[in-house]
């Protein structure tokens, strides 16, 4: 059977198993048996698939249908335009986490920014897409997992910032040896109310350290506000990525901790709550930390 033939067919199987993106899942994993980019696969339309191939197809396909996301089982995944190593050690990029990133870059650079946390970097993906935006930046990214820090450390080696992208492993805020400019964070917000409802796909195969948030979604993102004072320089922003309801009592957590600060909440495409951002002045951080 041809490469094109092949894809039709991996198509159909699973649709008719009602997995969802059945035309991205089902180029995805043929260029991954094949060896193949898009351009390569649709030039070589016309030739039939090896044996080997076939058989690493298939059961390429099996663990899909077995529930195993795409992005696990080809080890890679796309954000910000940048290309992930990922595993069952960290959670798979999120397109909706890219906002987070566009308006840590805008902050940057209105406010010709040096230095920059991002707390609970799982893959790298936000400190590599900040590092690749903001050359002037110096970046800390902090994970609590040694083996999610393991997939950070190749994702920047393999886009060029070692050296740039300081990796350091511990819980929120702790390992940070100097206040910054900015924090960023994308930490577990899941309800405990909520996780029987996740897809079966996130429950059996991402890592629920980097989902769950306690009985109403907020113990991380409580924790690390409580604790941002003594990490931010004066007049230091903090980004924080939210559950799709959860921007008023995040809103309220933060003004009750730095009542001077200038919060907004940003919906993401779909118009729900995605993103909490704080601008402290320089007397409310100093007044925190006295």
């Amino acid at each position: 059977m041809n490469l094109k033939q092949k894809l039709i067919d991996i198509r159909c199987i699973l649709a008719d198993s009602h997995i969802e993106d059945p035309d991205i899942d089902a180029e995805t994993l043929l260029r991954c048996a094949t060896g193949l980019n898009r351009n390569e696969m649709y030039l070589e339309y016309g030739r039939e698939l090896t044996g080997s191939e076939t058989e690493l197809l298939d059961s390429l396909i099996d663990r899909r249908l077995r529930g195993e996301p795409t992005s696990y089982i080809v080890g890679h995944k796309e954000f910000f335009g940048i290309d992930f190593e990922v595993n069952r050690s960290v959670l798979i990029p999120r397109p909706e986490t890219e906002l987070l990133v566009e308006k840590a870059i805008e902050l940057a650079r209105r406010r010709e920014m040096s230095l920059i946390a991002d707390v609970g970097t799982g893959c790298g993906a936000v400190a590599v897409a900040l590092a690749t935006h903001l050359p002037q930046c110096k970046i800390y990214a902090v994970d609590i997992s040694q083996d999610a820090l393991e997939v950070a450390s190749a994702n920047c080696a393999g886009n060029g910032f070692a050296g740039r992208v300081r990796l350091l492993c511990g819980n929120l805020l702790e390992p940070i040896p100097e206040p910054v400019d900015m924090i960023v964070a994308n930490l577990p917000y899941v309800k405990d109310e909520d996780w029987g409802h996740l897809p079966d796909a996130i429950k059996a195969h991402e890592p629920r350290q980097a989902l769950a948030g306690g009985e109403d979604g907020l113990d991380v993102i409580k924790e690390l506000l409580s604790t941002a004072k003594d990490k931010l320089r004066p007049g230091g922003v903090i980004l924080i990525e939210i559950g799709y309801d959860q921007g008023a009592p995040v809103l309220k957590l933060a003004s009750d901790i730095l009542p001077r600060g200038q919060t907004a909440l940003y919906t993401d495409l779909s118009g729900l709550d995605r993103l909490i951002s704080i601008e402290t002045k320089e007397s409310d951080v100093q007044a925190a930390g006295a």
